[in-house]
């Protein structure tokens, strides 16, 4: 069904809203997209707590409605977005800071397995995170309906087809990208032969750039914006490589073979000093690349590679020069040297998951849920504490956890979790 863009000229300014009903969060303190305000699924948070009661921390509040899907959670100063599949419909929702659904918007068909695809019969929902800024949402729905909508209404302010606009063809488990906000742009990676990246504009959803160097198709990963040497460069995974391309103009700057057997490349990259760090499933494991620069010119040389941690999905963290998440093909949490790769501990004793990182601490939940608080040493994967949360449904829980405003957001399927963990 052929889908035209759809404009709609009312558009609002966001409104900053101190609520008297939970945190109010600016700057840093805010969660607004995937991973973070930086994309590095760290919090800047402090004064949490460093031991949880019995039983786990105060569950402030439960919400339903959410749908089926592994999307996480963006918090801004007085909302809450996610995504999720109901009725034959990806949605995009917003709940208030004490769990109240203040709206809900359609966001096209979602994906479904092939029928010679018995295995990901689970994998059904949504996946993207929205992207909140300047008063609008966004969100890549599975099978590539990319909308803006009024981040306080719902409203639909601009929506395209980006299989239908840039040529492309649906991965084979669906559109997973968070998409990701340059200044006045918004950046998406369609994977197709009239655009594998393209830069919008995010108040009309018009073509701004677009990169057809780039021949593969997209990966499931979500693009981070980096500067260095006077360059922005946008760096994510295509199905096949690392890739780092001209935040400008949308000219490749850089490739960097990279892949598992599978080629469903997931995990967000991460950039630290000039170096580029990526992770992916299925026994590939974990790759450095530094870049070089020389001019306008960028190259990008592997410093080393290994399989110790081979992510999948759940994602890795940076702190303090040591790297953490979950590996696969031999599900362990584990820990390494980001400047040697030297792995530094592997541990069992928790079921692989997803994490995030604040005040010293990580977040980890294990994909059949429970929640550890860990504390982030490369000495020993040291479990604090744990508990089980409650589930919201069939499926794993896939969806990354969040700390902001001294609160933990967990997402199971139907149910959005708020813990209190402010001391």
């Amino acid at each position: 069904m052929k889908r035209n863009l759809r404009l709609n000229p009312h558009l609002l300014s966001w409104l900053v809203v101190v609520s008297t009903v939970g945190p109010c969060l600016a700057g840093d303190q805010a969660w607004p997209q995937w991973r973070g305000p930086r994309r590095d699924g760290i919090s800047r948070e402090t004064g949490l707590l460093k031991q949880w009661p019995e039983g786990g921390p105060k569950l402030l509040w439960s919400a339903s409605g959410c749908g089926k899907g592994y999307s996480s959670v963006a918090v801004t100063e007085a909302l809450i977005y996610t995504a999720g599949t109901k009725e034959e419909q990806t949605s995009v929702l917003a709940f208030d800071l004490t769990g109240k659904l203040k709206w809900s918007a359609p966001n096209g068909k979602p994906w479904k397995a092939a029928p010679d695809m018995v295995w990901a019969k689970t994998y059904d929902g949504a996946r993207a995170t929205p992207t909140a800024d300047g008063g609008l949402v966004y969100h890549l729905n599975e099978m590539g309906q990319l909308s803006a909508f009024d981040a306080q209404s719902g409203k639909v302010v601009w929506s395209l087809d980006v299989l239908e606009k840039f040529g492309a063809k649906c991965p084979r488990y669906g559109y997973a990208e968070s998409v990701l906000v340059d200044g006045d742009r918004l950046i998406c990676t369609p994977g197709g032969a009239q655009g594998f990246m393209v830069a919008l504009d995010k108040k009309t959803g018009s073509t701004v750039w677009v990169n057809t160097e780039i021949s593969e198709g997209a990966g499931f990963a979500s693009p981070i914006l980096v500067e260095d040497h006077g360059i922005r460069q946008i760096i994510t995974l295509s199905e096949e490589a690392i890739v780092g391309v001209d935040a400008s103009t949308g000219k490749l700057l850089w490739r960097h073979p990279f892949t598992n057997q599978r080629k469903n490349n997931i995990p967000t990259p991460i950039y630290h000093n000039g170096f580029v760090f990526g992770s992916t499933g299925y026994g590939a494991g974990s790759l450095l690349l530094k870049l070089a620069f020389d001019g306008k010119a960028v190259t990008a040389g592997k410093v080393w590679a290994n399989t110790e941690l081979d992510n999948l999905h759940g994602g890795v963290v940076l702190a303090d020069g040591f790297l953490y998440g979950a590996a696969k093909e031999q599900p362990a949490w584990a820990c390494l040297d980001f400047a040697t790769g030297q792995p530094k501990y592997r541990d069992s004793s928790l079921g692989v998951g997803s994490l995030t990182c604040a005040d010293g601490m990580l977040y980890c939940l294990a994909e059949r849920g429970t929640m550890a608080l860990v504390r982030c040493t490369p000495e020993r994967f040291d479990v604090i504490s744990r508990f089980d949360v409650p589930k919201g449904g069939d499926g794993l829980f896939w969806a990354h956890p969040v700390v902001c405003g001294g609160r933990l957001y967990i997402r199971h399927a139907d149910k959005l979790y708020a813990y209190d963990i402010g001391r």
